[in-house]
């Protein structure tokens, strides 16, 4: 336990870009990671929080044609190799899923109907969506891809300030 709670310390202060308003990538780095928007799905702090909010707002600046990358692309926090990805089905999800704890279930709705959207023919989603080229990128069918759905589908049906999953 003691353990446990150095490593939210340090976390919430390492962590946290007070300029930016949001959880960050890496201790001392600007850079944004999609992967702070588990942050209340998790319990490490309640969607109330004001930094939990803050880098939900952040996080719309990782979007690409109404999905969610996992980070920038290029430049400091991104993954360094050449080329481009598609943004992660996960991402837009957890996106999602955040949205509808922070008190915004309408964007939440449209996120969610979007990733809808997008999936084959017979209902399976992939690691990626290209939305400038319409189509599916990496790993197919993707197990992450569909946990997230169903975990953000969960999250959305849920009565007001019940959050399915959630330790806190």
């Amino acid at each position: 336990r003691a353990m446990r709670a150095e490593v939210h310390r340090q976390v919430c202060r390492h962590g946290w870009d007070g300029d930016r308003r949001s959880f960050v990538q890496a201790y001392g780095s600007s850079a944004l990671d999609a992967s702070a928007l588990l942050i209340p799905r998790v319990g490490f702090l309640p969607a109330r929080d004001e930094r939990v909010r803050g880098t939900v707002h952040a996080m719309s600046g990782l979007g690409q044609g109404g999905f969610v990358r996992r980070f920038a692309p290029y430049g400091p926090g991104g993954d360094g190799m050449p080329g481009r990805e598609g943004a992660f089905v996960a991402c837009s999800l957890w996106y999602a899923d955040a949205l509808a704890a922070t008190g915004h279930p309408g964007q939440a709705q449209e996120v969610f109907e979007r990733v809808l959207a997008i999936r084959n023919d017979v209902g399976l989603l992939a690691e990626q969506w290209d939305p400038e080229s319409g189509r599916q990128l990496g790993n197919a069918p993707q197990a992450c891809s569909h946990i997230a759905l169903v975990e953000t589908a969960f999250a959305l049906s849920a009565p007001p300030g019940v959050r399915p999953g959630s330790r806190r």
